[in-house]
């Protein structure tokens, strides 16, 4: 008889975790199941008999005893002490003799004893209708300001959400939802809304529907993660002798004191005034810029030559 590799079967490596070969299964027998449009019955079998072993803790420790040495296809002779090495529990009448009716293969036969025996996670793993598969999950990307994610929303959103037909066919329709964006989200952040995405197959359950945040560009902020930075124009004698000025924020405006002698590029922090919540928030930034008057006018061109004569500063003399 051939021997088959469980492992390749499903995709996954021989030291694959539990719910990496549950995740690799669903994948497998959604595609190939016989009601889809890419069903095949043969690969569906095998990908069914594949799980049935490696999806059971015990039956799997028995089939690594095999070893990693065979290969798809390869011609399988049990070795001499076989049957011995787990106590008779191969061969026909062994302890994995199951209910019968999946008709797996030969070597399956050989190993369980005939015995394509129950379910793995609430999930029904008999073939021609008992099959049942969670549906998948969607995404979907909702623009919202800078002031909305701080603060907090709700959005009526128009969505293309997948319907599952009488017949079991699935089909875009158009919904309303209404949906709450909790105060604190950030750039990429997601929201499940669980049953909301595709319908599940066999009466499996719906997938959940992913809000996924994208924020607007603002003509003030710019984000990093979650804090916010806000470029802050003085005048030179604002910013050579210190004084107060109104700051917006995402919370509201704020008095901010600007130290004397405060140079072009200073950046001040008003504290949890970005996005997040509680200890977890962002702060703002506050980058000043000093703007100088032009000097258009012979009163402003007398000025600027007074301020030279008075105070004869070089700002390049560490060059």
């Amino acid at each position: 008889m051939e021997y088959k590799d469980y492992y390749d079967i499903l995709g996954v490596e021989r030291g694959a975790s539990e719910a990496e070969i549950k995740k690799a299964y669903r994948k497998l027998a959604g595609k190939y199941h016989p009601d889809k449009p890419t069903g095949d019955e043969t690969k569906f079998k095998e990908i069914s008999e594949a799980y049935e072993v490696l999806g059971d803790k015990e039956k799997r420790r028995m089939f690594d005893q095999l070893g990693p040495n065979y290969h798809n296809g390869q011609n399988f002779t049990p070795p001499p002490d076989f049957e011995d090495m787990f106590g008779g529990g191969f061969g026909g009448q062994g302890g994995f003799g199951g209910q019968g009716g999946a008709d797996f293969s030969d070597f399956f036969e050989s190993l369980f004893g005939g015995g394509f025996g129950g379910q793995h996670g609430g999930q029904q793993q008999g073939f021609g209708g008992g099959f049942q598969q969670k549906g998948e999950d969607q995404s979907v990307k909702v623009l919202i300001s800078l002031e909305e994610a701080a603060k907090g929303v709700e959005k009526s959103l128009t969505l293309q959400v997948p319907t599952a037909g009488l017949q079991g066919q699935v089909t875009q329709e158009r919904k309303q939802l209404k949906v709450k964006i909790p105060a604190g989200v950030k750039q990429g952040s997601r929201i499940r809304l669980k049953g909301k995405g595709a319908p599940g197959f066999g009466g499996g359950p719906n997938g959940d529907l992913y809000l996924e945040i994208d924020l607007q560009s603002h003509p003030l902020y710019k984000v990093e993660d979650k804090d916010v930075q806000l470029n802050l124009p003085l005048t030179p004698w604002e910013a050579a002798l210190g004084t107060k000025v109104s700051v917006p924020t995402l919370h509201g405006s704020v008095s901010l004191n600007i130290p004397a002698s405060t140079q072009s590029g200073a950046k001040l922090r008003l504290k949890g005034r970005g996005l997040g919540k509680g200890t977890s928030a962002g702060h703002q930034y506050v980058v000043v810029q000093i703007h100088t008057p032009p000097a258009d006018t012979d009163e402003a061109k007398a000025f600027y030559e007074k301020m030279a004569d008075t105070l004869p500063y070089n700002p390049r003399s560490h060059f």
